[in-house]
Protein backbone atom coordinates (compact mmCIF):
# COMPACT_ATOMS: atom_id res chain seq x y z
CA UNK A 1 0.00 0.00 0.00
CA UNK A 2 1.39 3.51 -1.14
CA UNK A 3 1.33 5.88 2.63
CA UNK A 4 0.19 9.08 3.29
CA UNK A 5 3.64 10.49 2.42
CA UNK A 6 4.65 9.11 -0.92
CA UNK A 7 0.79 10.09 -2.24
CA UNK A 8 1.62 13.60 -1.15
CA UNK A 9 5.04 13.72 -2.25
CA UNK A 10 2.78 13.40 -5.83
CA UNK A 11 0.99 15.80 -4.88
CA UNK A 12 3.70 17.96 -3.79
CA UNK A 13 5.96 17.65 -7.25
CA UNK A 14 2.39 18.46 -9.53
CA UNK A 15 1.64 21.56 -7.18
CA UNK A 16 5.04 22.56 -8.07
CA UNK A 17 4.93 21.95 -11.60
CA UNK A 18 1.44 23.22 -11.94
CA UNK A 19 2.27 26.90 -10.17
CA UNK A 20 6.15 26.88 -12.08
CA UNK A 21 7.07 29.95 -12.88
CA UNK A 22 10.42 30.18 -12.82
CA UNK A 23 10.52 30.86 -9.03
CA UNK A 24 10.66 29.32 -6.08
CA UNK A 25 6.98 28.53 -4.44
CA UNK A 26 6.51 29.17 -0.66
CA UNK A 27 5.54 25.76 1.27
CA UNK A 28 2.81 27.56 3.19
CA UNK A 29 1.08 27.99 -0.61
CA UNK A 30 1.72 24.92 -1.72
CA UNK A 31 0.28 23.53 1.70
CA UNK A 32 -2.66 25.79 1.35
CA UNK A 33 -3.67 24.69 -2.29
CA UNK A 34 -3.05 20.94 -1.44
CA UNK A 35 -4.81 21.11 1.93
CA UNK A 36 -1.58 19.37 4.03
CA UNK A 37 -0.30 20.57 7.08
CA UNK A 38 2.51 22.77 6.29
CA UNK A 39 4.30 20.63 9.13
CA UNK A 40 3.86 17.74 7.86
CA UNK A 41 5.05 18.64 4.16
CA UNK A 42 8.08 20.11 5.53
CA UNK A 43 8.86 16.11 6.49
CA UNK A 44 8.19 15.89 2.61
CA UNK A 45 9.58 18.52 0.91
CA UNK A 46 13.24 17.59 2.91
CA UNK A 47 13.26 13.87 1.69
CA UNK A 48 12.42 15.48 -1.86
CA UNK A 49 15.09 18.02 -1.80
CA UNK A 50 17.69 15.23 -0.61
CA UNK A 51 16.49 13.30 -2.80
CA UNK A 52 17.55 15.30 -5.75
CA UNK A 53 13.94 15.54 -7.03
CA UNK A 54 13.48 19.34 -5.95
CA UNK A 55 15.64 22.88 -5.00
CA UNK A 56 14.60 24.81 -2.13
CA UNK A 57 15.56 28.07 -0.66
CA UNK A 58 15.35 29.56 2.94
CA UNK A 59 14.12 33.36 3.93
CA UNK A 60 12.53 35.57 2.28
CA UNK A 61 11.84 34.82 -1.82
CA UNK A 62 12.36 31.27 -0.45
CA UNK A 63 10.14 28.04 -1.34
CA UNK A 64 10.81 25.28 -3.75
CA UNK A 65 10.35 24.54 -7.01
CA UNK A 66 11.69 21.50 -10.04
CA UNK A 67 15.04 20.65 -10.82
CA UNK A 68 13.69 19.51 -14.02
CA UNK A 69 10.67 20.09 -16.17
CA UNK A 70 7.55 18.04 -15.48
CA UNK A 71 8.08 15.21 -18.23
CA UNK A 72 11.24 14.31 -17.04
CA UNK A 73 9.47 12.83 -13.53
CA UNK A 74 7.84 9.49 -13.41
CA UNK A 75 5.57 9.07 -10.06
CA UNK A 76 7.43 5.95 -9.78
CA UNK A 77 10.74 7.67 -8.85
CA UNK A 78 8.50 9.81 -6.71
CA UNK A 79 7.12 6.52 -4.60
CA UNK A 80 10.36 4.70 -4.53
CA UNK A 81 12.01 7.47 -2.98
CA UNK A 82 9.18 8.11 -0.15
CA UNK A 83 8.62 4.64 -0.09
CA UNK A 84 11.49 2.51 -0.86
CA UNK A 85 11.18 -1.06 -2.37
CA UNK A 86 7.92 -1.31 -3.60
CA UNK A 87 8.36 -5.02 -4.84
CA UNK A 88 5.37 -7.36 -4.38
CA UNK A 89 7.24 -9.77 -1.72
CA UNK A 90 10.58 -9.63 -0.04
CA UNK A 91 12.48 -11.60 -2.68
CA UNK A 92 11.94 -9.21 -5.15
CA UNK A 93 13.53 -6.83 -3.63
CA UNK A 94 16.69 -4.68 -5.24
CA UNK A 95 19.40 -6.53 -2.93
CA UNK A 96 17.66 -9.32 -1.99
CA UNK A 97 19.41 -12.79 -1.40
CA UNK A 98 18.76 -15.06 -3.85
CA UNK A 99 15.48 -16.83 -2.54
CA UNK A 100 17.16 -20.70 -2.11
CA UNK A 101 13.16 -21.91 -3.00
CA UNK A 102 13.41 -19.58 -6.02
CA UNK A 103 13.73 -22.61 -8.68
CA UNK A 104 10.87 -24.56 -6.96
CA UNK A 105 8.68 -21.98 -5.98
CA UNK A 106 5.03 -21.63 -8.23
CA UNK A 107 4.09 -18.27 -7.04
CA UNK A 108 7.35 -16.64 -8.09
CA UNK A 109 6.13 -15.91 -11.65
CA UNK A 110 2.95 -14.54 -10.54
CA UNK A 111 4.95 -12.74 -7.80
CA UNK A 112 7.13 -10.99 -10.93
CA UNK A 113 4.63 -10.75 -13.02
CA UNK A 114 3.00 -8.54 -10.80
CA UNK A 115 5.71 -6.45 -9.55
CA UNK A 116 6.68 -5.53 -13.76
CA UNK A 117 3.19 -4.26 -14.22
CA UNK A 118 3.37 -2.10 -11.56
CA UNK A 119 6.59 -1.03 -12.06
CA UNK A 120 5.76 -0.48 -15.53
CA UNK A 121 2.58 1.60 -14.45
CA UNK A 122 3.95 3.99 -11.94
CA UNK A 123 7.11 4.52 -14.25
CA UNK A 124 5.01 4.96 -17.34
CA UNK A 125 3.03 7.95 -15.67
CA UNK A 126 4.34 11.53 -15.82
CA UNK A 127 4.14 14.86 -13.95
CA UNK A 128 3.19 16.35 -16.74
CA UNK A 129 0.36 13.90 -17.58
CA UNK A 130 -0.83 14.79 -14.09
CA UNK A 131 -0.96 18.50 -14.45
Amino acid sequence: MISTKGRYAVRVITDLAKNNDGGYIPLKDIAARQEISKKYLEIIVKELVRGGLIAGVSGKGGGYRLCREPEQYSVGEILELMEGSMAAVACLDKGADPCPRAENCETLSLWAEYDRMTKDFFYSKKISDLI
